[in-house]
């Protein structure tokens, strides 16, 4: 990266038929209706946020990974929704 760049993470899931985009650093949601659009106005809620001159960025990265659990059957439907 260079200048006056940063790298923040995003993460984005569907809820009905929009997609909803969120940075965990900064704790800033948006949404859009494909994960293109998500994305890009999430972009914009952190460039608005960021435009602040008592805005903050954080000091540390979230690492994210992923796990495993088993799920039992009255559970199973709503992973997938």
């Amino acid at each position: 990266m260079c200048g006056n760049m940063t790298r923040l993470s995003a993460v984005i899931h569907k809820e009905r038929n929009m997609y909803v985009s969120w940075c965990p650093e900064l704790d800033i949601a948006s949404q859009g209706k494909t994960i293109e659009k998500a994305m890009e106005n999430l972009k914009e809620a952190v460039d608005l946020y960021l435009e602040d001159e008592d805005a903050k960025l954080p000091k540390t990265t979230p690492f994210l990974t992923t796990f495993e659990v088993k799920f039992h059957a009255k559970t199973a439907p709503a992973l997938g929704a």
